[in-house]
């Protein structure tokens, strides 16, 4: 809906009017919102944004969940909106390794349910793409309902179809906080009171988050596009020039816009071993480039529209389509299309510029409230390929608390906004790592790869002992995390016999003293840094009753006590595991996991808390050390005057005490289903805690441990992983936790969960070993019953104390139960494996408890 002057009030204010812009208002509508106001400083429908000049290309198949249920259901919306050509998509392989590549783009796709995947002979490939020279590639990937989307026709759609009020050439100039809270979108025709305000600017996020005092580490980058002059091989094809964009009000180049509406009459392409894809536009073909260095943006410099250009498009920069400049691309852009479509070779170009996207640290969207300001959310760097998903779960989560897709709630922790640690705002930093991304999108990267820039920042207090130990690190959340030792490496030649070799894929960035140091903890005593875990103090007089209303178990505890917990979402699902430790009256002590824990669980923690009650997110003010292994209370007890006997420090319960000299919260508690505690001390006296332990077990064979054994023994033990095997798409029942829940309190999300456990489950959890094979299965291959996929891995490792295989999966109720037989695929080999009963370690639980 279309009006002169925008509201002076109104509920809901969405700062930008693309895809993902476009696709907030029409969700948040359809849901039944009212009072949505919806502006951008461009003209309408084409606002100068990198909605309008993208190809629009579509490729759902994704290692991420996410992002290829939200490319499938875009592509669903739209085709049905009539925007959508479903033309199918061929990724092209010019080498082995990306044949081996595209094998796991179908066991992708088989896992997270995109229809007919399949691997095609170079002939057949030649068949969909005729112009595709057949000598240079070995196969393709392809999928049917791959395509195009026509972004122009898809904006005006979703401004047709949507109650929301429209505004073009309207500039946002600042956006008013106070009191922690949104309150005016300020524009260039006025000022706008709302409630709430979504950010979809993509390119001028950085600036747009500024004007509410964020920091959004999103760096805009350029990115090469032509279209040719006609081909000869394309006569006939064309729709009649200036259909697309008669009457409209076009900023800059109106031929790109034009050239954009073109349709496509084959399959759309990619040739990701040059960093290439294509597509044909009319009777012109489309050549597409990532195989240049980065060219990212300064944020602060992105400008507006002008009679010249696109605020989003720069000009054409022709040595980086001639030149080899990608640091890993031994061809030019040209010189790779010229052998793969030669018929392209020497052809003019009538189209060219150097469109702006934008890439995030770790190159996954932006989506959620921000933990800073109220009411203000995001919805950033977004690509057409996601943007109808991502904005069907952004309207589900402001308006029903519950972030999801018609097929179910999603799994937000890998895309939400708080997701970012403390550094990530800096400029560099995220302008490096955004070029990064930029570099790698066609990239194969390896399992647990890890950058080579902007590393140790954040580093514990043992960082100093751990690097004179051999440790080998890995980045979370910033920190620099040890995942094995070489100070360990004799233990490999002593457990040799118990750890079997791991070929191929599954083998890249692993090591065997992971291995070693999972065989050395269940025999000995390890230490285990904990660091990147966050403490979070919720303190006041009704401390105890705000924790009993967001946790999902029973929190009447008295001082000393420790109970595992879930929070939950409105919908009954998972936003957090956490263990809870009762300090004293009023006085508690949440615990939860590393990474971005800290800013999505202690903001939501924070967010929900009453005035009466102090909520402090500690991250980095303690460092932590996990004590595992039959050892641990005899070295323990030796550095310690309290008495760390069972009958009076038992399994679950906590007490504050000196270990030599430092000041620790010690809990009874363990992640690896060992005998432990963990040691929570003020971050200053972490290396004398560090060496006190040391020191003292020597004689004890004390050794350290990393995270790559950590992951081996939790899995043998079945504890879960938030962000891995629970997360915000699973409720704790289907996750085998119901002794988290406790039904006779009042808790965010009971009423969904009791819903859902008197209609039955349709998913469970289910613990599976491989028959006869002792390889690792990799997350994301699906799991099949009778050729069908049930399920996917959500977690495998082997491990090395039971002597299997292991895999955490979610199935159907009626499969999950113990000693159904399924198959795993990974890698393109099928591997029988059997639902087993869980825990497979220690399932009395002797050793935790004793």
């Amino acid at each position: 809906m279309h009006r002169e002057t925008h509201p002076s009030q109104t509920d809901t204010v969405i700062v930008g009017a693309g895809a993902v812009g476009c696709s907030v208002a029409y969700h948040l509508t359809e849901l039944g919102a009212e009072d949505v106001t919806i502006i951008d400083q461009g003209p309408l429908p084409v606002t100068g944004g990198s909605s309008t000049h993208a190809p629009g290309i579509m490729f759902q198949t994704s290692p991420s969940k996410i992002q290829t249920k939200t490319a499938h259901y875009t592509s669903r919306l739209l085709k049905e909106a009539g925007a959508y050509d479903e033309v199918g998509g061929i990724e092209l392989a010019r080498s082995e390794k990306r044949m081996d590549f595209l094998q796991r783009r179908v066991e992708w796709a088989k896992s997270y349910g995109l229809p007919q995947p399949e691997l095609l002979e170079p002939e057949e490939v030649t068949e969909h793409l005729p112009l595709v020279n057949e000598d240079e590639i070995l196969g393709g990937y392809y999928s049917p309902t791959d395509g195009r989307v026509d972004s122009t026709q898809a904006l005006a759609w979703y401004m047709q179809t949507s109650s929301a009020d429209f505004f073009g050439n309207t500039e946002v100039v600042d956006i008013e906080v106070s009191g922690d809270e949104v309150q005016a979108v300020v524009t260039n025709r006025g000022r706008i009171e709302c409630n709430r305000c979504v950010l979809a600017t993509n390119n001028w996020a950085y600036q747009t988050g500024k004007m509410a005092g964020l920091d959004l580490p999103i760096a805009p980058v350029e990115h090469q596009y032509v279209v040719t002059e006609p081909l000869d091989e394309l006569t006939g094809s064309r729709r009649p020039h200036g259909e697309a964009t008669a009457d409209l009000e076009i900023p800059g180049d109106q031929g790109i816009t034009e050239a954009m509406s073109q349709p496509p009459d084959r399959p759309v392409g990619r040739d990701q071993d040059n960093s290439l894809y294509f597509r044909t536009h009319g009777d012109g073909y489309g050549l597409g480039s990532y195989n240049h260095e980065s060219l990212v943006v300064d944020p602060d410099e992105m400008g507006t529209n002008s009679e010249e250009s696109q605020a989003s498009v720069h000009s054409f920069t022709e040595k980086h389509w001639t030149k080899p400049t990608h640091p890993n691309r031994e061809k030019s852009a040209q010189q790779a299309f010229n052998e793969l479509l030669p018929d392209t070779e020497n052809k003019e170009f009538q189209i060219t510029e150097n469109g702006i996207f934008v890439y995030t640290p770790d190159g996954m969207p932006v989506l959620g409230e921000t933990p800073k300001v109220d009411g203000l959310w995001t919805a950033l760097a977004i690509w057409w390929t996601h943007s109808g998903g991502y904005g069907k779960i952004l309207a589900e989560w402001m308006e029903n608390g519950v972030p999801r897709l018609p097929s179910g709630p999603v799994d937000t922790s890998g895309i939400h906004v708080a997701r970012f640690e403390p550094h990530a705002g800096s400029k560099d930093y995220f302008m490096d790592r955004g070029g990064k991304r930029y570099e790698q999108v066609y990239s194969i990267v390896e399992p647990r790869w890890q950058p080579d820039n902007h590393r140790g920042m954040r580093v514990s207090p043992f960082y100093q002992q751990q690097q004179e130990l051999g440790a080998e690190f890995y980045q979370s959340g910033g920190w620099e995390s040890p995942q094995w030792y070489d100070y360990n490496e004799d233990l490999v030649e002593k457990y040799e016999d118990q750890i079997p070799d791991q070929d191929g894929w599954q083998s890249v960035n692993r090591s065997p003293i992971e291995a070693a140091e999972h065989l050395h903890t269940r025999e000995h005593v390890s230490m285990f840094d904990m660091t990147t875990f966050s403490s979070i103090m919720v303190e006041g007089p009704d401390a105890g009753e705000f924790l009993q209303r967001i946790c999902s178990n029973g929190m009447d505890l008295t001082p000393g006590k420790v109970r595992y917990t879930t929070m939950l979402n409105e919908g009954g699902t998972i936003i957090a595991d956490l263990t809870v430790v009762c300090l004293g009256e009023s006085e508690y002590m949440v615990t939860t996991g590393g990474g971005n824990s800290p800013g999505i669980h202690g903001s939501w923690i924070k967010q929900h808390a009453p005035d009466t009650v102090s909520v402090t997110v500690e991250e980095s003010a303690k460092c932590t050390i996990g004590l595992w292994g039959p050892d641990s209370r005899l070295l323990l007890q030796r550095v310690t005057d309290a008495d760390v006997s069972n009958d009076e420090f038992s399994y679950f319960s906590s007490k504050r005490m000196y270990v030599g000299d430092v000041p620790v919260i010690a809990l009874r508690v363990s992640y690896v289903g060992e005998l432990g505690w963990e040691l929570w001390a003020p971050s200053e006296y972490g290396q004398k805690l560090w060496n006190t332990l040391w020191e003292a077990g020597q004689d004890l064979n004390i050794r350290p441990m990393g995270g790559g054994a950590l992951e081996s023994m939790r899995l043998e033990k079945g504890f879960r992983l938030w962000g891995t095997d629970i997360d915000t798409d699973v409720n704790p029942l289907a996750a085998g936790l119901p002794f988290a829940v406790d039904l006779e309190t009042d808790f965010i999300g009971k009423e969904a969960l009791v819903e859902e456990k008197e209609t039955g489950l349709d998913k469970q959890v289910a613990c599976l070993t491989l028959d006869n094979s002792t390889d690792i299965m990799l997350s994301g291959r699906p799991i099949l019953k009778s050729g069908e996929a049930v399920g996917y891995v959500q977690a495998g490792n082997y491990g090395y104390s039971v002597e299997e295989s292991i895999v955490y999966t979610y199935l159907p109720a009626e499969l999950a139960e113990t000693g159904t037989s399924v198959q795993v695929q990974c890698e393109g080999e099928y591997y029988d494996a059997t639902v087993r009963d869980e825990p497979l370690f220690d399932s009395g639980r002797n050793k935790i408890i004793r």
